[in-house]
């Protein structure tokens, strides 16, 4: 019996998991899958979740995110990981040492501590930890416009207070620093500035005008994951990432009676 195999790249989400679909790991695999690279996971957290919000979040222990990882990393291998939700301290912390312990290359951390809107989504001690633990690991760091302003401790209205910000923050230990543009105003919305330590990047897609856009920060983060675990360098990574979400965003679901997500297979559609 002749049997076909192919070799594809790896790529981890630990980030939870979104009942409707739309962010979470489902974003991700998705993602993952979009851009031929095999999708793993370690769930953090269940969600009860639709378009119109989240009703209910139920956290697993630390050391089943540990397992997880660790049965992924151990037998599979893979070439890069991305974090989302991560939902509490234990979690953090658990999280960046096995990360260490696992020697995963290519993080890409999307903080996901503060909402598009400005909410708050996770306590003051897990973000100290995240700051702390899991950023100084990541290879590129993809903060909203309010997690920028709460990791650098500026107020940003402007393009130069978005470059300040990456700078202050790439100093946090990350390689590189994305700070997303969509929670911004005027001609800067969905503007990104991108920072190494050496060079900064003001990135521009075309604007897409559509109310559902759940899972884009997700969405951003793993297609970077995927682009890395391809083998393509940071900012490169980056750009075809943006240019992947904002085709996806021209494609979005309108389902449901709220936002709906962007279309990860929109070549099908």
């Amino acid at each position: 019996m002749i049997t076909n195999s192919i070799e594809v790249p790896i790529a981890l989400t630990i980030a939870g998991s979104d009942s409707g679909g739309g962010a979470g790991i489902q974003a991700d695999l998705r993602t993952f899958a979009f851009h031929q690279v095999h999708g793993t996971s370690a769930l953090t957290c269940v969600t009860a979740q639709n378009t119109l919000g989240v009703t209910r979040v139920d956290a697993l222990p630390a050391e089943a995110v540990i397992a997880q990882m660790e049965a992924v990393v151990q037998d599979i291998g893979v070439q890069a990981a991305k974090t989302g939700m991560l939902l509490n301290q234990e979690i953090i912390a658990a999280v960046s040492e096995q990360i260490g312990v696992l020697k995963i290359p290519n993080l890409v951390v999307d903080p996901v501590m503060v909402s598009r809107t400005g909410a708050q989504l996770i306590d003051d001690g897990a973000i100290a930890t995240l700051r702390s633990q899991l950023i100084p690991q990541a290879v590129i760091l993809t903060p909203n416009r309010y997690e920028a302003q709460m990791l650098s401790g500026l107020k940003i209205d402007t393009l130069e207070d978005m470059q300040t910000a990456a700078q202050r923050i790439q100093q946090l230990g990350a390689k590189a620093v994305l700070v997303k543009g969509g929670g911004m105003k005027g001609d800067l919305r969905g503007v990104d500035v991108w920072f190494d330590g050496d060079r900064f990047q003001t990135l521009t897609t075309e604007f897409v005008e559509t109310k559902n856009t759940h899972g884009t920060g997700c969405t951003l983060s793993a297609a970077i994951a995927a682009n890395l675990a391809l083998g393509k360098e940071g900012l490169e990574a980056v750009r075809s990432a943006k240019d992947y979400v904002t085709r996806a965003l021209k494609y979005s679901l309108n389902i449901g009676k709220g936002q709906g997500p962007v279309g990860h297979f929109f070549p099908l559609l």
